[in-house]
C-alpha cells in the first residue's frame, strides 16, 4: 500500500475525511521576533524565534510547512523548513515515521507554541543583501497543497562593515601680532683685572677674546638693517673672598671700567649702557655647589645659605673646610669674577611670506610667532618644512601656551605622544587647549575621557569638537 492509499486508510479509519474543508487558518499565521543575521568570512548563521501559535486553530488533518528562504532577485536559500501539524496529521506522520517527513522539524499545532530557530549555510556574496521571508505553505489530506504565502521577516545588510577609527581634526591657535618686537642678547664675558685693580687692560691675558665677544654681540645688532639697537646692560661681579667693602669697590669700578670701553668703541650716548654691580656672586657659588659632588656639600651649602654676613660667610666655610675652599678659591672662585651683558633691540615686521619662510630657518629670533604661523599657511601640511616651523617655533618662544599648543598639534599628527604630552601641559587652559588634550586620550583609545573634554571644548565654541563627539559616536555604533 502506498503512503496516499494509507493516509486515506488511515483518516477513514479515524473518521477524519471531509473534516479539512471548514478549515479557515491563514497559511501567514507565523510570526519572527529576535531575529539575528550575521556572518562570518566563509558562513552564515541565522537565529530568530518564531511564534506558531497563530496555528492553534489548524485543523486536525491539516499542516502548514514554513521554509525560512533568503532572496536576493534570482538567488534563493531555502534554510531547513518546519512543520506545523492538526492533531490527526501530527499522529500520522508519528506512526510513519522520520523518513517520510517533508521537514526535519514537526510540531503539533497548540496554543503559546513558539520555537527557538537556528540555522546555517555557506555564505555567498549575494546574500548580503537579501530578503529574510517565511515562506508558508498549508497541505491537506495527504499532502495536497492548499495554499501559499510569502512573509517579509527582514532586510540584511551584511556587507563587510569599514572599520571606523578615531581621526582627529588638530585646532591650531593663531598666535598675537606684537605691534613692537622687542629682543635681546645675553652674554657674559670673564674680564681679567689686575689684582686688586680696576683698570682695564684689552691685550691682558685671555681679554682680547672676551671683549670681542661682547664687541661680536653689538655688531650682530648694528650692523643688520633689519633691527634697531636700543639699549645694553652690564652688570658686574666679584668673588666672594676678600673683604665685602673691597668687593663693592672692585665690582663697581670693573664694571663701570667696562662700560668707558665700550662708550670708547662705538658712537653710543652714555645713556644707553645701564650698569649695575653684585659684589659678591654668591648665587654663583650656589649653583656650582649645588651640582657637584663635592666632599661635605651639604655642610658648605648650609653656610652658603645661611643668614650670616658675606665676610664670615666666606670665613666660615674656610675654617671648616679647609680642603673644599681651596679648591673653591683656585677652580670656581675666578669664574664669579665675570659681566654680564644684554643687548636690547627691536626687529622690523615682516609681509613677505618667503622671507618668512627663509627666516624661520635661518635666523628665527626676527619672527614673532604670529609670522611663522602665517608662513606654515604657504607650506604643504605634509611637508617636513610645514613640521619643524612649529617645532621652531617652541624652541624660540618654549613658555608660549600657542607655540605649545601647535606643537603638540605636530606630534600628536606624528604619533609621538609623549612629546605631545609635556608640550600640553605649558599649553594652558584655553578652549583648543582643552580640546586638543581630549585629541590626546582619543588617539591612546580613551574615549569616555576623550568625549568629556570635547564636549567642554565643544561648549566654548570649538568647532572641530563637534566633529569628533560624531566621531566617537560612530566608533561605538560600529563596536555594537
Amino acid at each position: 500500500m502506498n503512503l496516499k492509499s494509507l493516509c486515506i486508510a488511515t483518516l477513514l479509519s479515524l473518521g477524519f475525511v471531509g473534516a479539512a474543508a471548514s478549515d479557515k487558518t491563514p497559511t501567514d499565521a507565523v510570526r519572527a521576533s529576535n531575529i539575528d543575521v550575521a556572518r562570518t568570512e566563509n558562513n552564515l548563521f541565522v537565529k530568530m524565534d518564531l511564534d506558531l501559535s497563530g496555528y492553534s486553530t489548524l485543523n486536525s488533518n491539516r499542516e502548514v510547512t514554513v521554509t525560512p528562504m533568503l532572496v536576493n532577485k534570482e538567488d534563493t536559500l531555502r534554510l531547513p523548513a518546519l512543520t506545523i501539524a492538526g492533531r490527526s496529521r501530527y499522529y500520522l506522520h508519528i506512526r510513519e515515521g522520520e523518513e517520510d517527513w517533508p521537514s526535519p522539524a514537526l510540531y503539533k499545532a497548540s496554543k503559546n507554541l513558539t520555537v527557538p530557530y537556528q540555522a546555517s549555510a555557506p555564505f555567498s556574496t549575494w546574500m548580503g543583501k537579501a530578503e529574510l521571508v517565511l515562506s508558508a505553505k498549508s497541505c491537506g489530506c495527504c499532502g495536497e497543497p492548499i495554499a501559499a504565502t510569502d512573509i517579509p521577516a527582514k532586510t540584511l545588510d551584511l556587507t563587510p562593515k569599514e572599520k571606523v577609527t578615531f581621526r582627529p581634526l588638530f585646532a591650531f591657535v593663531t598666535p598675537k601680532a606684537e605691534l613692537v618686537k622687542h629682543r635681546e642678547i645675553k652674554g657674559s664675558a670673564y674680564i681679567d683685572f689686575p689684582v686688586n685693580r680696576t683698570e682695564l687692560y684689552p691685550d691682558y691675558r685671555r681679554n682680547p677674546a672676551e671683549l670681542a665677544k661682547i664687541n661680536a654681540t653689538i655688531d650682530s645688532v648694528r650692523l643688520d638693517k633689519d633691527v634697531q639697537f636700543k639699549a645694553m646692560t652690564i652688570k658686574g661681579y666679584a668673588s666672594p673672598e676678600g673683604s665685602y667693602t673691597n668687593n663693592v669697590r672692585l665690582a663697581k669700578g670693573r664694571t663701570a671700567t667696562l662700560k668707558d670701553y665700550v662708550l670708547g668703541q662705538y658712537s653710543f650716548p652714555a645713556s644707553i649702557i645701564a650698569t649695575s654691580y653684585e659684589p659678591e656672586d654668591w648665587e654663583g657659588l650656589r649653583r656650582y655647589v649645588e651640582k657637584s659632588d663635592i666632599a661635605d656639600r651639604e655642610g658648605i651649602l648650609a653656610i652658603i645659605n645661611s643668614d650670616m654676613e658675606p665676610d664670615p660667610r666666606n670665613e666660615e666655610i674656610r675654617r671648616r673646610y679647609p680642603r673644599q675652599y681651596e679648591f673653591l678659591l683656585r677652580e670656581v672662585y675666578p669664574g664669579l669674577r665675570h659681566s654680564d651683558y644684554t643687548v636690547e633691540y627691536t626687529v622690523r615686521n615682516y609681509t613677505d611670506i618667503n622671507e618668512i619662510k627663509r627666516l624661520i630657518f635661518t635666523d628665527p629670533r626676527k619672527l614673532s610667532l604670529n609670522e611663522m604661523f602665517a608662513a606654515t599657511s604657504a607650506m604643504d601640511p605634509a611637508s617636513p618644512e610645514y613640521e619643524e616651523a612649529f617645532r621652531v617655533a617652541v624652541r624660540m618662544y618654549p613658555e608660549s601656551t600657542d607655540a605649545n599648543l601647535n606643537a603638540a598639534n605636530i606630534e600628536m599628527r606624528d604619533g609621538n605622544l609623549e612629546s605631545a604630552a609635556r608640550h600640553l601641559e605649558k599649553a594652558g587652559d584655553s578652549p583648543e587647549a582643552t580640546y586638543a588634550r581630549g585629541v590626546l586620550e582619543g588617539i591612546k583609545g580613551n574615549f569616555s575621557s576623550a568625549r568629556a573634554l570635547f564636549e567642554r571644548a565643544a561648549s566654548r565654541g570649538v568647532k572641530e569638537a563637534g566633529a569628533a563627539i560624531d566621531n566617537l559616536t560612530a566608533i561605538e555604533e560600529n563596536d555594537r
